[in-house]
């Protein structure tokens, strides 16, 4: 791998900023938020990602620049700035004088990680420690903001995965400890860099234990003082590709009993099933193997992976289950319930026309069975704009018989495999099938399937999802704002405020703090306190809860992956 020179891991304007600060500069101090929310309902960013900077880059600095002879590293650094910047006798006094040192002359201060941080609440700070070397504290902001963004804008999009799990594992009265699993993390191939895929990883891992990306594990260990011999970092099952499936060619019965009964016999396995045509399996080689499925000892997850996942997994179509319906007391009370729910879709949803007649059709499942309800509809123009159905009747309501896509995968291997029915009357499959869908899945789609599996009596934790790179890849910097930015500086021994409000920014996402910064629940929810002097904010340190992380070339504070996951659980709950 490419090895770059250290003094240069910056974007090129920051090379000219420390001879454009006024010559008497002694501190310039920074603060990293997430500034605003890109994603509707989120409005708190989990901290993230800031020891495994730390450590990952000191030993960077160590190894590649102090621990390097200081006229190799200097002439590294005047070339490069010589032969791009045409600079014919580039100033490298400055980083002469850092090699010197022998360390990284910075404070950096941060809450402690797992904790949810609000929108435009800062979670870290840095400032220089030394007056000479003010023009570090914003030389590394490239390379800060390059490192942390992805690590806390994915942990906070995993937890908000989890938090829909768990709202409808409590709603559906599903094994809570099974939630963990629900989430599992698909998205590596869809990465730009391993370490990316880790670092993304290592976030979904905070909410999760479910993973495909084995580095994500590595980095926890690493940086997180993980461990799994002792404890469940991460973990995986068995699963089959398509290229697997292909191999057998189209006889799928003996291909999914070799990988069950051979090469499989106990355990879990995850075979994936729509190569071809996922219902034509689930009803001719699925149903079939029931018996040898249910002698096993492990779970059997069929895993489709093309199409609408919503309509895969619960059906096409929403078809009510009026069983336990308290106003549907028998076939009539059902009929009677449809039509008035048809009325009030027509009359949200009017059709356009003068006048004249209309039907709807509509599927509800009553004691087992499934009807097909068809209402006639009159309709009238009463003014210029508006539409009105003036009446409406039962035109028929027969039996039916639903098409294994209109059933969905959960249904169906409800029929073949059967289960229980928990404490909350929600039906959970029987353990030795399950289903898992690793394609397309967002958080609307997660939900959707929820809401549509609960509506047909089926506990959300039937399902796990297979979070992909379009969850965890299709995000920036700006997902959250994230940004660090200098609110206070020194200047000839005066503290000046620094703050950024630009009139052009009419939703003030780039309006800064001002001044050194406290963050505290002194007043009970996390928010902030700017305009302070340093030694007021110093004051202010046994509420402030930005602890020193880092001070001089030191590592402060150590967390691991097991705190980290109880602070962001007792905070999420």
């Amino acid at each position: 791998m490419t090895t770059y020179p250290a003094t240069l891991l910056c974007d090129f304007y920051k090379v000219s900023h420390k001879a454009q600060y006024p010559q008497d500069t002694s501190k310039i101090y920074s603060t990293w938020t997430p500034r605003t929310s890109r994603i509707p309902g989120i409005d708190k960013v989990v901290a993230f990602g800031f020891q495994a900077f730390l450590k990952e880059y000191v030993e960077y600095f160590n190894v590649h620049f102090f621990g390097r002879p200081r006229r190799i590293v200097v002439d590294e650094y005047r070339r490069i700035i010589k032969y791009t910047l045409g600079i014919a006798d580039p100033d490298v006094s400055h980083i002469e004088a850092l090699h010197d040192l022998g360390y990284l002359p910075l404070r950096i201060k941060a809450v402690k990680e797992g904790t949810l941080v609000p929108i435009r609440t800062p979670m870290l700070t840095v400032e220089n420690t030394l007056p000479e070397f003010f023009w570090l504290t914003n030389y590394i902001e490239t390379l800060m903001s390059l490192s942390l963004w992805k690590a806390s804008t994915n942990a906070t999009l995993a937890l908000e995965y989890r938090r829909i799990l768990d709202k409808y594992a409590d709603i559906t009265g599903g094994p809570k400890e099974a939630v963990q699993f629900q989430g599992h993390d698909f998205s590596m191939r869809g990465m730009d860099r391993v370490e990316a895929a880790a670092v993304s990883g290592a976030g979904h891992l905070l909410s999760f234990v479910g993973t495909d990306v084995i580095s994500a594990i590595s980095f926890l260990e690493k940086y997180y003082d993980a461990n799994v011999e002792t404890e469940l970092v991460g973990t995986s099952i068995p699963a089959t590709e398509h290229s697997v499936m292909c191999a057998y060619g189209t006889d799928e019965l003996a291909s999914y009993r070799r990988i069950i009964t051979e090469v499989y016999p106990s355990g879990f396995v995850s075979i994936v099933s729509d190569t071809w045509d996922l219902w034509k399996v689930l009803s001719d080689v699925i149903a079939p193997l029931k018996n040898t499925i249910m002698a096993r000892d492990g779970k059997v997850v069929i895993r489709p992976d093309s199409g609408d996942p919503v309509d895969i997994i619960c059906g096409s179509g929403v078809i009510e289950d009026l069983t336990n319906n308290e106003y549907c007391e028998d076939l009539e009370g059902c009929k009677a319930w449809m039509e008035d729910g048809l009325a009030d879709k027509v009359n949200s949803e009017t059709p356009h026309g003068e006048c004249g007649d209309s039907e709807l059709t509509a599927i509800f499942k009553f004691q087992g069975k499934y009807y097909e309800i068809t209402v006639e509809f009159e309709w009238n123009r009463y003014d210029k704009q508006y539409y009105y159905e003036d009446g409406h009747r039962i035109k028929s309501c027969v039996e039916t018989t639903l098409s294994p896509s209109q059933k969905g995968v959960i249904e169906i291997l409800w029929e073949i495999f059967g289960g229980t029915v928990n404490a909350k009357g929600f039906k959970e499959l029987d353990s030795h099938i399950g289903a898992i869908y690793g394609d397309a899945i967002t958080l609307e789609r997660c939900t959707a399937i929820c809401e549509r599996l609960a509506a047909k009596g089926f506990a959300s934790t039937n399902m796990v999802y297979g979070i992909g790179s379009y969850t965890y890849q299709y995000n920036t910097r700006d997902t959250f704002g994230f940004a660090l930015k200098s609110t206070y500086a020194n200047i000839g021994g005066e503290e000046k405020f620094l703050f950024k409000d630009p009139v052009t920014d009419t939703d003030k996402v780039k309006k800064s703090q001002t001044g050194m910064v406290v963050v505290s629940k002194a007043n009970g929810p996390i928010e902030f306190t700017d305009g302070l002097t340093e030694v007021v904010r110093d004051i202010m340190s046994p509420i402030d809860m930005l602890e020193d992380i880092f001070v001089d070339g030191v590592l402060l504070r150590e967390q691991s992956l097991s705190e980290i996951r109880g602070i962001l659980r007792g905070e999420a709950i």
